[in-house]
């Protein structure tokens, strides 16, 4: 079978090795960004071609895929163990894994009794020079001024920035690293998966979450026409069921409530994946300018 994915390459090689000892098909992928993904699958629509079977990426380009009329509704026994507000209503595609935006320390940088317990703690001098942001982030932006109120969200973090400085990084992996080394002392928002991994691999940082901690469902959805229909529904299942063990070894966080101890009981607001492309653009607008102004 044809998967297009997003997934990073070690966690791809890990379920499509399962996925063919288990049942003896092998799985074809195209990787790319979720948005490269998009744009390939509508283009090859628009000529008339079918050529993947289930495509795994972050949920807001599932939307837009399924919008597009480039999924099909799909039911599964795996339903209904999924956390609230990880599985679409229309069914045409499910949560494979969560990706949470955390805040993250190198310890020894940060003191542990120090850390903010509310967003407004980061107007303390102590910051200054310490924080760190990714370069795109604005869907876990928006999503915070959403809970803080949207005018006094902006000011606080237009505050925020022009006290203590932003340092802005250019992939979540790359902001990870620079936690890792200590270059920056504390990731205002990162993957918390790339923090615990490098924890648990003797690296002196640690993850926590100011609430609420920011969510994104990445899934997976079954292609309209898919080339090999039967091994499409199998790995669909495969990926939201018997894979789930398999991911939270790789430290990625289940939407299967029952695996869903590592959120740490905290208070999850998921980015709301069907949000159009203006607001989505507004949102990038917002950040981008935010970031900009520490200059």
């Amino acid at each position: 079978m044809t998967l297009y994915t997003s997934n990073a390459a070690p966690t791809l090689q890990v379920l499509s090795a399962d996925f063919e000892k288990r049942y003896g098909v092998r799985v074809n992928a195209w990787r790319a960004s979720s948005v490269k993904v998009l744009q390939r699958a509508a283009a090859e629509k628009r000529a008339n071609r079918w050529d993947f079977d289930a495509v795994s990426v972050s949920s807001p380009e599932l939307e837009a895929l399924y919008r597009e009329k480039l999924l099909q509704e799909t039911h599964s026994g795996w339903h209904p163990e999924m956390l609230e507000g990880t599985l679409p209503a229309h069914r045409g595609w499910a949560p494979q894994f969560i990706n949470v935006f955390v805040q993250a320390y190198n310890t020894k940088a940060v003191d542990k009794q120090e850390l903010p317990k509310r967003w407004a703690d980061l107007l303390d001098p102590r910051w200054r020079g310490k924080l760190g942001v990714e370069a795109k982030a604005g869907e876990w932006y928006c999503s915070v001024l959403k809970n803080l109120g949207e005018e006094k969200g902006k000011e606080l973090f237009r505050q925020i920035v022009a006290r203590n400085g932003l340092s802005v990084r250019s992939g979540n992996s790359v902001l990870a690293n620079m936690v890792v080394s200590g270059e920056v002392p504390f990731a205002v928002a990162v993957y918390s998966h790339m923090i615990e991994e490098a924890k648990q691999q003797g690296a002196p940082v640690d993850w926590f979450s100011i609430d609420p901690m920011i969510a994104r469902s990445n899934g997976i959805g079954v292609s309209r026409r898919p080339p090999h229909p039967n091994a499409a529904l199998l790995f669909y299942e495969y990926a939201i069921g018997d894979a789930q063990p398999l991911m939270l070894k790789m430290n990625y966080l289940s939407p299967v409530r029952k695996l869903a101890s590592a959120l740490r009981g905290a208070k999850v607001l998921f980015v709301d994946p069907a949000a159009n492309s203006a607001e989505v653009e507004r949102c990038d607008n917002a950040y981008d300018a935010l970031i900009k102004a520490r200059k």
